[in-house]
């Protein structure tokens, strides 16, 4: 008997074998999707992952049903779903769950998208035969109007014989309605007489409204052209490139000419990008260059529509060039020969929750080598690993040391909020120096940028009389206050309250918001600059795929002049007329609790000055701190990289961080607090006799209760050369041990492998 051993999409480790029925066997194939039963009742839609003859040691039920004629996954992408689960340390029923779009693994959730046409009756389609319908209609002046309009647009008007002088057009009933005008009833009444037939077609959900008068590749710059060759001649003995080209360098248009040599080589192009924010811009530069080559794929997009464009892409005609977030790296790709990670920095890449707890860099990465395919990773502001990787010969380097068109970067005045405050001189959370700035610029028909990276109204709000602060019910963290909503909400579990009029500890009726977040800020704004036409850009109001499309374009087309907006607004986004850029609160960056919190700090500053003067002239960046000496603070005034690299690499080496260590984080979750807490001290005393001083914990995190579940952590230090699949061993093994303790039955165990 033949057996096929199946991907589940349920968090459950390894592969489930089945057995094949005899009618099956010369129609399966490894990749397609096939039907099983699992426990009493429930079926599921499993991916074939292997065939084999080996008879298993159980009885084995047999698959239900194949669902596809042809695979739908290259044996690549299975490869790269084992790597995932192997490095990961995810079973790889999640990596399945992640990678597939939800219309594939349901029977019934994807229905494909129908549309009403209206076709001409096989008895009318001669000469002579329309002649008799129109002199039929000749009494029913709307139902002839609308046969006639029908003819002209299915060009059966220029009938002669039996022969068209042009193919015969398919008309929706829709676009015949429209055009006549009439309603379904005159159709309908065609249709009864037998004149005209109506059916039902499927088509496709994805836009082709592309323009045919596609734009030529613009000239590169000297610079960005000596970049361009470098790159390819670091491809030549490099499988990865980092390319380190400084804000408004133009290095998105040698992405450009790099995507089109991979099309004129018969190659296709994965073009990665941190935020479906940055898709907009980006999209409507290269539609303009690449038509109906180009595809969009990310989490903003219907099921229907990713079920779609995944269906393209194992079709004869794929597109050549994909456009996505993080999740693209799970995109079936025929013959990919590029894969462009553009702010390849950026911790959106890495994937928190649920898991797999992927980071889509390095996936693009083992993606690309496993289809002899080249990486290039591309940012103003490496992350540490990608810059000493580079750095030593692991990857190639290219730098884009000047801007195009030779516009200076930006000029960075720091100021101290400090003794601005014991001064009395500052406007809420605004310097004199700020706002003279922000005025200037909208003054002269300019635009400006106020980065506060916190969303809401306030980060909190409290008693002015004992102190106390609402938090969550659910969560070991205080309620941020939306104004808008009124109503306190949770950022880590969803859950809202009522904002109370009086405090319950005291009674006292003096409750204030404390901190600033991005609502607040924009109501401030509105006082203090009435005219401006103000617009506000964090998770909030960018829910949906349209509010980002409508807030980057109102303020690319200059209908907003001042944007207010979270870290969203320092990725890459190009804006032609922004001279100030805001950074209020540069503190809040710097101080928290992270050994990555300098280095996101300074790629966050880094980046969001760089949206201003990206034309014309030097732009303006307005710093506050209550720090002003800080080494990174000028490091950042001075767009000085090397030197933030190299005092922190001291500090990382010290430290025992990457990138001369990997880190694992293991995780511990369960209802009850004292539980978490044995189940804790136990794994923390097993790993330490096995690994030593590398295991440090287990701790309580900073937020140590999330979703009514209590939270342990332990920390894995591993030196680089460390054979980390006998680390994975070790886990793993000391998992079961615990797991098989009727005292965590109900424990929960994850791990966050290279976390952010």
């Amino acid at each position: 008997m033949k057996y096929v051993d199946v991907i589940l999409p349920l968090p459950l480790e390894g592969l489930f074998t089945y057995g094949i029925p005899e009618e099956m066997m010369d129609r399966i194939a490894v990749g397609q999707r096939v039907l099983v039963p699992l426990g009493k009742s429930k079926k599921y839609i499993a991916i074939a992952s292997r065939l084999h003859h080996d008879d298993p040691s159980f009885k084995v039920r047999p698959i239900l049903d194949i669902l596809d004629d042809q695979p739908i996954l290259y044996p690549e992408q299975l490869d790269l779903w084992q790597w995932i689960s192997s490095y990961y340390m995810s079973p790889i029923g999640d990596v399945y769950t992640a990678a597939i779009p939800g219309g594939l693994k349901s029977l019934d959730k994807y229905k494909p998208k129908m549309e009403t046409y209206v076709g001409l009756a096989e008895n009318y389609q001669h000469e002579e035969t329309l002649h008799i319908a129109l002199h039929t209609l000749s009494r029913a002046f709307k139902q002839q109007k609308a046969f006639i309009e029908f003819l002209a647009l299915s060009h059966w008007d220029s009938l002669e014989g039996d022969q068209p002088r042009e193919p015969i057009k398919e008309i929706t009933r829709e676009e015949l309605m429209n055009a006549c005008p009439c309603t379904s009833a005159v159709v309908k009444a065609l249709c009864d007489r037998g004149i005209l037939r109506i059916y039902e077609k499927e088509v496709g959900r994805l836009n082709t409204s592309y323009s045919s008068a596609l734009l030529p590749l613009k000239q590169l710059s000297d610079a960005q052209q000596t970049a361009y060759h470098q790159v390819l001649q670091q491809f030549e003995q490099k499988d990865v490139v980092l390319l380190h080209g400084v804000t408004s360098s133009g290095k998105t248009e040698l992405y450009i000419h790099l995507i089109q040599k991979a099309i004129n080589e018969h190659k296709q192009v994965l073009y990665l990008l941190p935020e479906i924010a940055l898709t907009v811009q980006i999209m409507e530069r290269l539609k303009k260059i690449f038509g109906n080559k180009l595809g969009i794929y990310h989490s903003k997009y219907s099921d229907d529509e990713r079920v779609e464009i995944w269906k393209k892409q194992m079709s004869e005609h794929p597109y050549d060039v994909i456009l996505g977030a993080r999740s693209a790296v799970f995109l079936p790709f025929q013959r990919l020969g590029l894969v462009i990670v553009d702010e390849e920095h950026e911790s959106s890449f890495k994937q928190q929750d649920p898991a797999p707890r992927y980071h889509a860099r390095s996936v693009a990465v083992v993606l690309a080598k496993r289809c002899g395919a080249k990486t290039l990773l591309g940012t103003a502001t490496p992350s540490m690993e990608s810059y000493y990787n580079a750095v030593h010969g692991k990857y190639g380097f290219v730098e884009l040391k000047t801007r195009f068109q030779g516009i200076q970067l930006p000029e960075i005045q720091v100021v101290d909020i400090k003794d601005l405050r014991h001064r009395k001189m500052m406007n809420g959370p605004f310097s004199p120096q700020l706002l003279a700035a922000v005025r200037a610029a909208l003054q002269s028909g300019q635009q400006a940028i106020l980065f506060q990276n916190r969303r809401g109204f306030a980060p909190m709000i409290e008693c002015k009389v004992c102190g106390w602060v609402p938090k969550c019910l659910n969560c070991d963290v205080s309620l941020t206050l939306h104004k808008n909503l009124n109503l306190l909400t949770c950022h880590y579990c969803g859950s809202t309250y009522p904002v109370p009029s009086e405090c319950p500890n005291c009674g006292s009726t003096e409750i204030k918001g404390r901190g600033y977040g991005t609502e607040k800020i924009e109501d401030y704004i509105r006082e203090i600059f009435p005219e401006a036409k103000v617009a506000r850009m964090d998770f909030d109001t960018t829910r949906t795929r349209n509010a980002y499309e409508r807030l980057i374009g109102d303020f690319s087309a200059g209908r907003t002049n001042l944007l207010i907006g979270t870290q969203m607004i320092s990725k890459g986004l190009d804006f032609d007329r922004v001279s100030v850029v805001g950074i209020l609160d540069a503190d809040s960056m710097l101080n928290y609790p992270d050994f990555r919190a300098y280095e996101h700090a300074f790629m966050m500053m880094s980046q969001v000055s760089g949206r201003a003067g990206r034309k014309g002239k030097q732009g303006l960046v307005i710093l506050q701190t209550r720090n002003t000496d800080l080494p990174i603070i000028q490091q950042v005034v001075h767009h000085d990289y090397t030197s933030f690299f190299k005092s922190l690499l001291s500090e990382r080496q010290m430290f025992h961080y990457p990138p001369f260590y990997h880190l694992i984080y293991v995780y511990m979750k369960h209802k009850k607090d004292n539980v978490v807490e044995m189940a804790g001290q136990e794994m923390g005393y097993t790993l330490k006799q096995w690994f030593g001083e590398r295991v440090l914990g287990p701790d309580k995190p900073s937020i140590s209760r999330i979703k009514d579940m209590n939270i342990r952590k332990i920390v894995l230090k591993l030196e680089n050369g460390i054979h980390l699949n006998k680390v994975r061993e070790y886990l793993r093994f000391a998992q079961e041990h615990m797991l098989k303790d009727s005292r965590y039955g109900a424990l929960q165990i994850f791990y966050d492998v290279d976390p952010l």
